[in-house]
């Protein structure tokens, strides 16, 4: 009996292999149509705003430092002040200098009336013309020392080299400085400047006397007209930026302040704007999915103006054009694609 069982075990295996060899696995659908929403692309009226960051500077800033070493003798730093040009902020000890000036004054004095007296003499041929020489080479001599001190005096002292607002203090009265040390920093805020980048492109739109708009990095700041007052003439060589600098009158703003720069590139009247979620980025350029005889076609774009969620293309797609909006991911070049519905731009936001 168990021999017969084992037989007729063996013979059901035989046929349910034999079966499943023979059953015909499910073929998937190669052509199988994909749905999609698709926009018409058409031509609209955009306003090509270039947005740029940008920096505050001072009119004019400088840091205050000693053109002489030694101990300082006066400090005037009026922290957060204005002060006068020519103002003088801090005096270094020039004991020493003032001293060799006297000294030069004195011989001065004596040199004078020596030369004074033997051109008399040279005149009646009393003396040779060389006593009179040596004695004028004295004279020069002297006058020459009494100007290379005074200018070592005049370095002891730091004046204000224009009229500013005066920083912080850094150093005290009595300390030892260097021309290295900074005394304080001194910077001219009735008019300030804005500097900030822009592709090269854009180079036509920065030309002296452009205005620009200026918005600040506060919360309730309104936007003000700036005038470009100047444009490096060369290109960054890395980023291919120029550097860009503009004027803004009649505001308080701290310099090294963050600025966002709008500048009116004109308005676009024959624009095609697409939604930015159907581009496909590519090594080289960006391509987009259309439909055409009811296939899919990847056409390669060149794009424009960004904004928020569009994006303006420039080459690639005509008005009339039916570009995939849903279902990007899903298409295949020459895939069957059908269009669910058909979206307006203003819906896709």
């Amino acid at each position: 009996m168990i021999r017969i069982s084992l037989f007729v075990s063996i013979i059901c295996t035989a046929i349910l292999l034999n079966a499943c060899q023979h059953k015909k696995a499910p073929t998937l659908k190669q052509d199988a149509v994909v749905l999609a929403d698709v926009i018409v692309a058409s031509q609209q009226a955009i306003s090509n705003i270039v947005e740029a960051n940008g920096t505050v500077v001072s009119n004019e800033s400088v840091q205050l430092h000693p053109e002489a070493s030694g101990r300082i003798t006066y400090l005037n730093v009026p922290e957060g002040a204005v002060v006068r040009q020519g103002t003088v902020i801090a005096r270094i000890n020039d004991a020493d200098l003032q001293a060799q000036l006297a000294k030069s004054k004195v011989q001065l004095d004596l040199a004078i009336k020596t030369e004074a007296r033997l051109k008399k003499l040279l005149a009646i041929n009393g003396i040779n013309q060389s006593d009179y020489d040596s004695a004028l080479n004295q004279l020069q001599s002297i006058q020459t020392d009494i100007a290379y001190y005074q200018a070592l005096i005049d370095k002891t002292v730091v004046k204000a080299p224009f009229t500013g607002t005066v920083g912080l203090r850094l150093v005290s009265i009595g300390a030892y400085v260097t021309p290295t040390d900074v005394i304080a920093s001194i910077q001219q805020l009735n008019t300030l400047k804005i500097d900030f980048t822009l592709p090269e492109a854009y180079a036509p739109l920065v030309r002296k006397g452009n205005r620009v708009t200026i918005a600040m990095d506060i919360a309730d700041s309104a936007r003000q007209s700036a005038v470009i007052i100047a444009v490096e003439p060369q290109a960054n060589t890395i980023t291919r930026n120029l550097k860009v600098r503009a004027s803004l009158q009649n505001t308080k703003v701290n310099p090294g302040s963050f600025a966002k720069v709008y500048v009116d590139a004109g308005a676009n009247k024959h624009a095609i704007m697409v939604p930015t979620n159907v581009l496909i980025p590519n090594d080289q350029r960006n391509q987009v999915v259309v439909i055409k005889g009811g296939k899919a076609k990847f056409i390669s774009v060149e794009t424009g103006v960004r904004q928020a969620s569009n994006v303006e293309i420039t080459n690639g797609i005509n008005p009339g054009d039916t570009v995939v909006v849903t279902g990007v991911l899903f298409a295949k070049p020459d895939a069957p694609l059908k269009v669910r519905s058909v979206k307006k731009l203003s819906d896709l936001k």
